[in-house]
């Protein structure tokens, strides 16, 4: 075959080469899971940010929702996102701590002073620095913060006024040795247990009580057997969107891209769309939900969530102390 021919056949086969590489490229899915209800913040945040991913990409990146546990649980997602066996979750900030340490500086009680500052901190160099460090050292990447709630307090025995009433209650907390601490400066009787044990030792009455961001005892329907709210605003509660690195490696450049835009993006409708919601859940947990609220006087609550701060920046060293300083910096 001459120079030319062997030109005319070889082009065809180049083109269809690369057709075949980008349809492969493009061809995308990416499982997306939550331990919550579809319904939940979670499920809020996930349509959001398929809705946003899908169309950026357009189309060639699609995203599956798994809610209620189909994929992972909560407590075992980020090591399934580690051996790459989970593309995505959503994981509460306060459950990636045994995983990697260093959240727990957002988990510390009362650590921001006012959604303002926890803003500059999540949208700025303190979030992106910490995003950077868990990436390289887990190799999962933080896609977005997402919204922010407070953890609201509940429980069955009694109305808390005082921090002395919350001496010998029985309270459901994470395994996360900050808010074990904390309650424990509270002068409650913390119990460790996994989010997916949780529902059934409340309706149980196996512990007393416990906390979640506001939306969450509605959407978990707690209030059927949970008549106390008691509002401390000691913790804030971030629902972060995580990915494993096996799935970023799946998408080009160009989709990692657009998919990080997503999610940013997610993160910051949801966000606007829930900051006003606290104040009217709250109120509907109390009118429809039937529970008794009552907001004590925070000032006890907050000098022993400042010897709990102390006492972890003394023990987790200068790494965590650093990052302590930049949230408290960004409040200036």
């Amino acid at each position: 075959m001459n120079a030319a021919l062997l030109k005319y056949f070889a082009a065809p086969l180049v083109a269809i080469g690369l057709s075949t590489s980008t349809l492969q490229a493009a061809d995308v899915t990416m499982n997306l899971g939550f331990g919550a209800p579809e319904d939940s913040i979670y499920g809020r945040f996930a349509k959001i940010f398929k809705e946003k991913a899908e169309d950026y990409t357009a189309g060639t990146v699609e995203v599956k929702i798994r809610c209620c546990n189909q994929i992972s649980s909560e407590d075992e997602g980020f090591k399934a996102m580690q051996l790459g066996t989970v593309d995505g979750f959503f994981i509460t900030a306060n459950n990636v701590s045994p995983h990697w340490p260093l959240m727990d500086v957002t988990v510390l009680p009362y650590v921001f002073q006012n959604e303002d500052h926890l803003e500059r901190v999540v949208d700025g160099p303190v979030g992106d620095l910490m995003k950077e460090k868990l990436q390289a050292e887990t190799s999962v990447h933080l896609l977005s913060f997402g919204p922010a709630l407070y953890r609201d307090f509940y429980n069955s025995v009694r109305p808390i006024n005082t921090m002395a009433d919350m001496e010998g209650l029985k309270i459901r907390v994470p395994k996360n040795e900050v808010m074990l601490a904390t309650f424990e400066a509270f002068g409650a009787n913390p119990v460790p247990l996994a989010w997916s044990e949780t529902p059934t030792a409340l309706q149980t009455g196996t512990v007393d009580g416990g906390d979640n961001g506001t939306s969450f005892i509605r959407d978990m329907k707690f209030f059927e057997f949970e008549p106390h709210l008691v509002i401390l605003e000691h913790f804030v509660s971030m629902a972060p969107l995580f990915a494993s690195d096996a799935f970023m490696k799946r998408l080009s450049d160009e989709q990692r891209e657009q998919v990080q835009r997503a999610a940013t993006d997610a993160g910051a409708e949801l966000r606007e769309m829930v900051q006003n919601e606290t104040n009217d859940i709250r109120d509907w947990l109390v009118s429809e939900g039937g529970m008794a609220m009552t907001k004590p006087d925070k000032a006890d609550f907050i000098a022993a969530a400042q010897t709990v701060q102390q006492d972890f920046a003394e023990q987790r060293g200068e790494e965590f102390v650093e990052l302590v300083n930049k949230i408290q910096e960004a409040a200036q």
